[in-house]
């Protein structure tokens, strides 16, 4: 009898404890769902939702708000996202506020995030639909990813063709990086054309005062002054004619 009585105490008190377990596993589903308290829905359309399934969260400043509730066909190219969301976080949220499908980390579940608005300042209603934008997709990443990956190869290649011409001692540019005596040559070149210009602009100046010349190059110089001081009159008569037509303009307003 004694044995009995402790077998039913042991059982009553798996029990109790299996069924407190019970209750704190409801209530913390149903708090992460919102099961509890009050709350609100919106909708979202998309053409594609990326593998989000019901039950994935919903995020809004990083934060956890709610759940996807449900996801519809409408068409062939477009899906309906229903979401509810908690009561407290619905002031915050304004009719331009734009939902988009992300991932938890590199390849975490599918999150559903709200972004918030910028311009207006009204609240979204109940069941209200929101505008969305597309969702990123791995295939676009790794296109993205194949892109520079192939632009790495093309330069790779380049840098060793390079890097090939200047090992190869016939080559051009390896005798004028390397070669000193190409350098040299390359540098009286250089002073040789430097020598060559001071000496022309020398010749032109001395040109200037020879008795021959001189006259050209007065005449020459006349020309160009007449030709500013021309250009001088024409903006300052352009001025005037501008001055004197806002004048009558104002004049003929004032009548």
């Amino acid at each position: 009898m004694i044995k009995k009585s402790g077998y039913i105490w042991k059982l009553g008190l798996f029990v109790i404890i299996g069924m407190a377990l019970f209750m704190v596993a409801i209530y913390l589903i149903g708090s992460n769902k919102n099961l509890f308290g009050e709350t609100f829905h919106l909708k979202a359309n998309f053409s594609n939702v990326s593998g989000l399934k019901v039950g994935n969260n919903v995020r809004f400043s990083g934060i956890n708000i709610g759940s996807v509730e449900a996801i519809e066909f409408v068409s062939d190219t477009a899906v309906v996202v229903q979401v509810i969301i908690k009561e407290e976080v619905h002031k915050f949220i304004k009719t331009d506020a734009m939902a988009s499908i992300g991932s938890d980390g590199l390849m975490g579940d599918k999150v559903l995030t709200i972004s918030p608005g910028m311009n207006s300042k009204t609240i979204v209603k109940d069941n209200a639909m929101i505008a969305s934008t597309k969702a990123v997709e791995m295939e676009d990443i790794m296109q993205s990813v194949k892109v520079s990956v192939d632009n790495a190869q093309i330069i790779t290649y380049e840098l060793a063709e390079f890097t090939s011409k200047m090992n190869n001692k016939n080559s051009i540019l390896s005798k004028l990086v390397n070669d000193d005596k190409m350098g040299k040559s390359l540098d009286a070149t250089l002073n040789n054309m430097q020598n060559a210009t001071k000496g022309l602009n020398e010749n032109m100046e001395a040109a200037k005062h020879n008795f021959l010349l001189k006259g050209y190059f007065n005449k020459k110089k006349k020309a160009e002054e007449k030709k500013k001081e021309e250009a001088k009159e024409k903006a300052e008569d352009a001025k005037k004619k501008k001055e004197a037509e806002a004048k009558k303009k104002l004049e003929s307003q004032k009548k």
